[in-house]
């Protein structure tokens, strides 16, 4: 199968890539079966996500779809963030193989799991 334009854009020019000293949420997931990890880090203010950068061990469709990812909820409220589906990143990158769906999975979860952790910090946000 081949790749979409937008996976291949992605892939070999990310979007946000980066680690951030000062994040106020942190999350990572990873994936046994196919060895990728990601780690998302989130800066907010007044309850919306100003920066966001990531760092993604895996393959070219993980770190495509960790770009995509932190492009759709750059400027969006934390509430916008959590409502971004693994299908939504998919859909932004024109599709992904099926057997790589679980990479847009992956994106979704690390999200998740960095607002999880901003919950923990700032339990009356910030």
């Amino acid at each position: 199968m081949l790749y979409s334009e937008k996976v291949m854009d992605h892939f070999m020019n990310p979007r946000n890539v980066g680690e951030m000293e000062d994040a106020d949420g942190i999350g990572e997931v990873g994936n046994a079966k196919c060895g990728d990890i990601m780690r998302m880090y989130l800066k907010i203010e007044n309850n919306i996500i100003k920066d966001v950068k990531f760092k993604t061990f895996g393959c070219g469709s993980a770190i495509a779809s960790s770009s995509m990812a932190t492009e759709l909820i750059k400027g969006k409220s934390v509430d916008e963030a959590l409502e971004l589906t693994n299908k939504a990143v998919t859909e932004a990158l024109d599709g992904l193989p099926a057997h790589k769906l679980h990479c847009s999975v992956l994106a979704e979860e690390a999200i998740k799991a960095a607002l999880d952790d901003f919950y923990k910090k700032y339990p009356n946000g910030k």
